[in-house]
């Protein structure tokens, strides 16, 4: 058998024909361990960042902080996690931070609204130093519901009611669910919430809710509401009086809350809907900042699909009534960013115009 000189896996080697495809075997299996050795020794002895968008003791703080005390045994070289709050702008604040002055190396990454990932898109007014669609999208733990909630004492018990009866809902300062979704309802359907804005975070608002400053909610977390507040249901302090998805949740019909996008009358004001409740579908977004090192975010998603997975973790989830319903991983996360920015412009334009307040 004749020989010939090759290089194999960066070394120049004299072999026999017969044994190349045994040796390029070799190569091709060897790559994904040596580029998984490469990511842990960097991670090995370091700590990540998880930052939160949101003020500590609400559903986003939670999700972060149960996420952070498991991802690290999935992560290659085991560093550890600390989680620090970053509230502001309906966790814009935390969003430019990640784009612009936040390590991109792999070491940090954070929890997000999705209206900060939605908004630079749906409205005109939001100035934002960074683009959505160059984020790096981690994974989403949960597809969210999203529902209006109100004060037993309040004047109005279903939703019909909102139609002519007004009622003040409490909502964040910069922007987010609470904002952008009794907005939409008011502008599109024609609802008459009055939405007192200012409120740091979710936090705040429940207990202006619980004082009696405001009397309900819209496009809170159903996940925050079974969690943070879980005697406000037991104890009747409020009603569910709609769900914001584009479908059913089961456990929220039950109490006979309907789906707001049910009440839409046309295709259009349906399609408008649709926009902005995609948003529920990425309830939970995980994301870090452009430039990181590609294996890097490749190990974060990996990590981040298998810890949503973990028995432990889902035990521990179940133990304070954390929802991990249709986690969404990073890539597929990333593939519907780049198709919701991708929407026709006529639609986007009457979406924008449909959260703006009036």
């Amino acid at each position: 058998m004749r020989n010939s000189s090759i290089e194999i896996c960066g070394r120049r080697e004299r072999t026999g024909f017969a044994l190349l495809a045994g040796f390029a075997a070799v190569c091709v299996l060897a790559s994904p361990v040596a580029a998984q050795d490469k990511v842990a020794d960097f991670y090995k002895g370091k700590t990540i960042t998880l930052y939160v968008g949101s003020t500590s003791g609400g559903g986003y703080d939670l999700y972060g902080r149960l996420i952070a005390r498991h991802i690290g045994r999935y992560i290659p070289g085991h560093p550890s996690l600390v989680v620090q709050n970053m509230p502001g702008a309906g966790s814009i604040t935390l969003t430019q931070f990640l784009y612009n002055a936040g390590p991109k190396d792999g070491t940090a990454f954070g929890a997000i609204f999705p209206g900060a990932i939605m908004q630079p898109l749906l409205q005109d007014n939001v100035h934002v130093k960074y683009e959505p669609a160059k984020l790096n999208y981690i994974g989403s733990a949960n597809s969210d519901s999203y529902v209006c909630i109100v004060r037993n004492d309040a004047p109005i018990k279903n939703f019909s009611e909102a139609f002519t009866k007004q009622i003040t809902l409490g909502a964040s300062g910069g922007g987010g669910s609470t904002v952008d979704f009794p907005t939409l309802l008011n502008n599109v359907l024609g609802t008459k919430f009055k939405v007192v804005r200012g409120y740091p975070g979710s936090s705040q608002i429940s207990l202006a809710i619980e004082n009696g400053e405001v009397q309900g909610t819209c496009g809170v977390g159903w996940s925050t509401v079974t969690t943070a507040h879980a005697n406000w249901l037991r104890d009747k302090v409020v009603r569910v009086l709609a769900q914001e998805n584009l479908k059913a949740n089961p456990a929220i019909a039950k109490l006979g809350a309907p789906l707001t996008i049910s009440f839409a009358k046309t295709n259009e004001q349906r399609q408008i809907m649709e926009l902005i409740y995609a948003q529920p579908t990425f309830g939970r977004p995980y994301v870090a900042g452009p430039d990181v090192p590609a294996d890097r975010i490749a190990a974060l998603r990996k990590a981040f699909s298998d810890v949503t997975k973990d028995k432990e973790f889902l035990a521990d989830a179940a133990k304070i009534k954390l929802d991990i319903d249709d986690p969404l991983d990073g890539d597929d996360l990333q593939a519907l960013i780049a198709k919701l920015y991708a929407t026709p412009p006529a639609i986007v334009a009457k979406t924008k115009a449909a959260l703006i307040p009036k």
